[in-house]
Parts: C-alpha cells; sequence; structure tokens
C-alpha cells in the first residue's frame, strides 16, 4: 500500500512536461534547479509518444496509434491481452509495463545516473480517468464507459506505476519516490456535461495504491471536487495554484485534515504558460503565495503548512521555449528558497 511522503518544508519542484527535445540537457537543468526534489522530465516536444496518454499506452489491448490519435481496434484479440493484465496484476509482473526510450526518454536517462541523495524522486503516470477518456474505440466511445477497459485501466496503469517506483529506487542515491497520477479530467467530478462516477474513481486508485510501496499522489491543474480528492489520502496534491486557489480554499477544514494526517500540497503557484509568466515578477508570485498562506494558517499553524508544502509551476512547461521553461523553474526555486528563509516582499 501507497505511504504518505516525509516533510518537503516548502522545497521546489516541477510538474511533468518540458519543451526540450534532449532528455540530458533537461534531466541536467531540473537536477541543477531542483536537487532536493527532483522530477523526471517527459519531453512531448519529441514525438506523440512522449505525450500524456501515449507515454503509457504501451501496454493497451488493442492500442493503435495513427494520425497522431490513439485508439483501441476491437477488431483484434483482446481478450488475450485483457486477460495477461489481470494475471499480470495479481503476480505484481511489472517486467512487461517499464517505459522505454520511445515513451519516456526522460526517464531512460535518469536512470543511468547517480543521483546525490535527493529527498525524494519524483515522475509522473497517466492517470485512469484521464486514459480513459481521452482513448476511445471505433465508435469514438470513451473507453471510461467501457466496463471492462475501466477495470483494467487501473491495472495496467498500477502496474506501470510499480515498475516506475522500483526503477527509480534502484538508481543510486535514491531512498524515497513518489509517482503522481496526471488527472486533468478530475475535474469533471459532479458535472452534468461529463459522467465521471466518484465510485470508480476510488476503485481505481485503490487498484493502483495497493501496488506501490512509498508515494502516490494526485496532479490536477482544473478545478474540481478537492475534499472527495483529500479523501482519497494521497500523499500528494499537485494542483494550479496561481488560478484555482479561491475554489480549492473553500475546502479549507477538509485541507487542515489532509495536512494534519500526513498529506502534502503542491501549490502551483508559477505560471507554466510563458505568456502568463511574463505578465508577472517573482516578487508579485511570492506576494500572492503568501496571501494563501495567510488563509490557510487561519486552520493550521505555520510550521505544518511549511512542512507539508511543495512550491511548483502551475502544470508541466509545454507553452514556453527552453530558456522559458529555465525562468519558470528557476522563479518556483526562488520562491521556495524566499518562503524557507522567512522572507516577506
Amino acid at each position: 500500500m501507497s505511504s504518505m511522503l516525509p516533510p518537503t518544508d516548502s522545497l521546489a519542484t516541477g510538474v511533468g512536461a518540458l519543451p526540450h527535445t534532449d532528455p540530458r540537457k533537461a534531466c541536467d537543468e531540473v537536477l541543477a534547479v531542483f536537487p532536493e526534489i527532483p522530477f523526471i522530465p517527459t519531453l512531448p516536444a519529441r514525438g506523440v509518444t512522449e505525450s500524456i496518454v501515449f507515454c503509457d499506452s504501451s501496454r493497451l489491448p488493442g492500442g493503435v496509434i495513427a494520425n497522431d490519435r490513439l485508439s483501441v481496434d476491437r477488431s483484434l484479440d483482446l481478450v488475450t491481452e485483457i486477460e495477461q493484465i489481470y494475471l499480470d496484476y495479481v503476480d505484481q509482473n511489472t517486467g512487461p509495463y517499464g517505459l522505454t526510450e520511445q515513451y519516456a526518454s526522460g526517464f531512460a536517462d535518469m536512470l543511468g545516473r547517480t543521483l546525490p541523495a535527493p529527498r525524494i524522486l519524483k515522475c509522473q503516470v497517466t492517470g485512469p480517468v484521464t486514459f480513459g477518456m481521452q482513448v476511445v474505440d471505433q465508435d469514438r466511445r470513451p473507453l471510461h464507459y467501457d466496463e471492462q477497459f475501466a477495470d483494467i485501466l487501473p491495472k495496467m496503469l498500477g502496474l506501470r506505476a510499480r515498475w516506475c517506483e522500483q526503477a527509480m529506487k534502484a538508481i543510486p542515491g535514491v531512498t524515497r519516490t513518489l509517482v503522481v497520477l496526471n488527472e486533468p479530467y478530475l475535474s469533471a467530478l459532479g458535472s452534468s456535461v461529463i459522467a465521471i462516477s466518484p465510485d470508480g474513481v476510488i476503485s481505481g486508485w485503490q487498484d493502483i495504491s495497493s501496488l506501490l510501496d512509498d508515494g502516490l499522489g494526485i496532479h490536477c491543474c482544473s478545478n474540481t471536487d478537492w475534499e472527495f480528492v483529500m479523501a482519497l489520502s494521497p500523499a500528494l496534491i499537485s494542483f494550479d495554484a496561481y488560478t484555482g486557489s479561491r475554489e480549492f480554499l473553500l475546502y479549507a477544514e477538509a485541507l487542515a485534515g489532509y495536512l494534519e494526517s500526513g498529506g502534502v500540497v503542491a501549490w502551483g503557484i508559477v505560471p507554466a504558460d510563458y505568456r502568463v509568466f511574463a505578465e508577472e515578477t517573482r516578487d508579485s508570485l511570492l506576494q500572492r503565495y503568501q496571501e494563501i498562506k495567510k488563509q490557510v494558517t487561519e486552520y493550521v499553524v505555520p510550521r505544518l503548512l511549511d512542512s507539508r508544502s511543495l512550491i511548483t509551476p502551475t502544470c508541466g512547461i509545454r507553452f514556453a521555449d527552453e530558456s522559458g521553461a529555465s525562468e519558470i523553474m528557476e522563479t518556483a526555486a526562488w520562491i521556495s528558497a524566499c518562503i524557507r528563509s522567512g522572507e516577506r516582499r
């Protein structure tokens, strides 16, 4: 069963995607800016197979990529592939679910390194709700609404997450790991337009959580039912605090309980879109975070908030060039340093 994280002490890290095409350069930069809690970057600019959903699709039964779209071909032998996922899940056979350079060049590069004792190494895996809503069959029906696929996707992605955890822990210097489920479609919880079953979300979360030993978190860059998400007891909740803090803090009492139980919040206070980022200053973003902190500390003591927080960009950095991505990451690290030194602006 997955577990909570040690104190993160308002350190900084990233979310997932970077605009780089050279995995060595991307990993070098991550390790330089975020040495204590580095993340393994995904590099969708290298090709569609490194994009969200696609990057975790190598074991999808009947999966076909054509014209930059991922779908399921039901004319193929799906039964054998589906049965194999169930068998692998029971046996915790993660070998076939490993990442390759085609799908995760950043991960492949990081595996070849020795890291200087980071507190936590972090990576992302597509969440089952988002995967199931993004991939369709030949009738353009999302897999999330297919009973069979809704059951196997969490197991397939759980095996991927377990493989990632094991692979990260095999890197010299790494002792603690965090796998974050990328779940933008959780924003549909409670929607009258897109039907997402809360029971299905809980079941899928439990399928994945039961396979992991270390941290398992959730990233959702849109507003959702945050009390529901906190009740899942993820090790980390990562969200867009730059635009969504007001809605998030509507659940302040639930947030207090979540932090007191050992949860960590990654406050995405630095815009990942360079066009928005360029309209701010480091001081204005620090002040924005301090205003959030003032509200939260009406419910918890500052020491608790500081120890159970991370500072991040709002999301993966795709709408920026490499230089702009560096500025965004360095700003997150600067804000973290100010918070940790007690500096106010």
